[in-house]
């Protein structure tokens, strides 16, 4: 079985998977936007033409999915975080730091027990972040 996030950035989309592929290496593998789809879309529910219908992206091992949504207003990920681990410091440093711009911290980095570099973040979409260097078994 597998689990995979699909976020839905609410008419932001594109600037997000732009944001993610600058600020952390992620890699897009498929956009599609509504404009681009054979089916109408359902009464009352119009989309501008050029918002996503659909991407998908990678960041390292794990495959992100997205879309616009209905663009509505303002994307909501209340409960949600994404946990990104780095493999030592210097890597948690600059991936912090590039999610963060813009955004805002929720935790500094900082040893913690349980990693040798640990902290939290909301990026500029309002989406959590937990970067951990895993700590050496």
């Amino acid at each position: 079985m597998l689990v995979q996030p699909y976020l839905n950035f609410d008419g932001r989309c594109e600037e997000a998977v732009n944001f993610y592929i600058k600020a952390i290496g992620a890699k897009l593998e498929m956009l599609m936007r509504i404009g681009e789809s054979p089916e109408a879309p359902p009464p009352g529910k119009e989309v501008p033409a050029d918002k996503i219908m659909h991407a998908s992206f990678r960041i390292g091992d794990s495959l992100i999915m997205a879309s616009d949504g209905y663009c509505q207003g303002q994307a909501k990920f209340q409960g949600v975080t994404l946990s990104i681990s780095a493999k030592d410091e210097a890597e948690a440093d600059r991936i912090f730091n590039a999610l963060v711009d813009g955004g805002s911290v929720r935790m500094p980095l900082s040893k913690t027990f349980f990693s040798p570099r640990f902290g939290m973040l909301e990026d500029k979409f309002g989406l959590g972040w937990m970067v951990i260097v895993p700590a050496p078994m």
